[in-house]
């Protein structure tokens, strides 16, 4: 497979939307909109095709996990808040068995104590923090990366 055949999930969750309007030193100045601009561009660069999901309704991300593996050969997670406590959005990965990469713009490790659990990073390939726009593109780089190193049906590895 080629890697203009990957295809990438972008799943923001709650308070994202907000992105723009909320504290300019852990969360930059861009909107949700601008965002995922500059995260399709990133996509393109590597000749993935990034795919966008935003909701604050947790159910709703829950549901969205559930489909994936029909969907997508990968996903970027940005739960937001959920990160720290959701063991339902946890257990939709788990069941969507897709590489993930988890994002976060801000360094979620230095800031309140309470922010420090991910209960996702152990699902993921890799945990990006205080990197803000650039965490995605090393999200989508590290995706392309293990879909490339994956064996394909006779074994070998896809290049």
């Amino acid at each position: 497979m080629s890697a203009a055949e990957y295809r990438i999930e972008v799943m923001h969750g709650v308070n994202l939307d907000m992105l723009g309007r909320r504290d300019p030193v852990h969360y930059g100045t861009l909107t949700l909109d601008e965002l995922e601009r500059r995260i399709e561009s990133f996509a393109t660069e590597l000749g993935i095709e990034a795919r966008f999901f935003h909701t604050n309704s947790e159910t709703e991300y829950v549901e969205r996990l559930h489909g994936l593996r029909d969907l997508v050969d990968g996903a970027i997670l940005n739960p937001g808040a959920w990160t720290h406590y959701s063991w339902a959005i946890h257990d939709a990965l788990d069941l969507a068995a897709v590489p993930a990469v988890e994002v976060h713009l801000s360094d979620v490790k230095a800031r309140e104590p309470w922010r420090a659990l991910s209960v996702i990073e152990d699902l993921c390939l890799e945990s990006i923090r205080g990197k803000g726009e650039e965490g995605y593109r090393l999200a989508l780089a590290r995706l392309k990366q293990h879909l490339d190193e994956r064996p394909n049906v006779t074994g070998e590895t896809e290049q």
